[in-house]
């Protein structure tokens, strides 16, 4: 049972709370967040777990042992130096999900030796189907290791990576869920189109990519070998695969993974010197 600290209280740090209670990693009264007092949904939400809610981010440090970095990146630089005045007392696990800050950025504003961990979830976290990787400080051990996959791990996969993945990550995980959306709504609107109710077309549709995804992770068999497997000669599947083809759609999304990964590549809230 560990105490969690969140730097922040938003939609992601509410969701992995959940996650963490459900999976019996820490109770709700263990649990405190840092709010702005004008985020009142934010605020019910975490005293619904009966975590407590407080507007000092140096008492949340105070108050744990494992600390979530889950601020806007914009905002990591004005945060750091309270949470750097609380660890100087003493060192405490941080894990950062602010997109764009480099594990030497958070560890150039820490104390030194603290041990921090880069993480990215992405949003089906909000489901306990995340798909989230992390990165290793330098000073952070095999102890720190284990609680990172233990946390992440109870809201889906979770997966070490070196740094230099992040960004590729980020666009295939961290952006893909949007990806995704926008591929159910467009099969529900082919379906619509040919007859079928809108609420009917969406839960097939979602039903449909969740078991193929689950199909695809759970028998290991290459998702090309899965897709030849519901191919039948002159059949409806191989049609529409024609089409797909012909209007680019595997080229598209190649296309759109690699747009995501240049703009991730080009932000960053801090500088080299930060």
């Amino acid at each position: 049972m560990l105490k969690i600290g969140f730097i922040g209280g938003g939609k992601m740090a509410q969701a992995l709370a959940k996650g963490f209670i459900s999976a019996g990693l820490t109770k709700g009264e263990m649990v405190v967040a840092s709010c702005l007092p004008s985020d009142e949904s934010s605020i019910k939400e975490f005293e619904t777990m009966n975590s407590k809610v407080i507007f000092s981010n140096a008492e949340v440090v105070n108050l744990s042992e494992v600390l979530l970095l889950a601020v806007k990146p914009q905002v990591v630089r004005q945060v750091l130096p309270e949470v750097k005045q609380s660890l100087e007392r003493e060192k405490k696990l941080l894990l950062s999900i602010a997109m764009g800050v480099s594990l030497k950025t958070l560890e150039r504003n820490l104390p030194e030796g603290n041990p921090v961990m880069r993480v990215m979830p992405n949003i089906p976290v909000v489901v306990g189907h995340g798909a989230t990787v992390f990165v290793r400080g330098s000073h952070a051990d095999e102890y720190h290791t284990k609680i990172t996959k233990e946390l992440f791990s109870a809201v889906g996969l979770c997966e070490e990576v070196p740094e230099s993945m992040i960004n590729p990550i980020t666009a295939l995980a961290g952006s893909g869920p949007a990806y995704v959306y926008m591929m159910i709504e467009a099969m529900a609107d082919g379906a619509v189109k040919m007859g079928l109710p809108r609420d009917l077309a969406y839960r097939l549709a979602s039903q449909t990519v969740l078991g193929a995804g689950a199909m695809v992770k759970e028998t290991n068999i290459h998702p090309g070998e899965l897709k030849d497997a519901v191919s039948s000669p002159a059949g409806s599947t191989i049609a529409a695969i024609h089409m797909l083809e012909k209007n680019g759609f595997r080229g598209a999304m190649i296309d759109a993974i690699e747009a995501a990964t240049i703009r991730c590549k080009e932000f960053s809230p801090f500088s080299d010197k930060d």
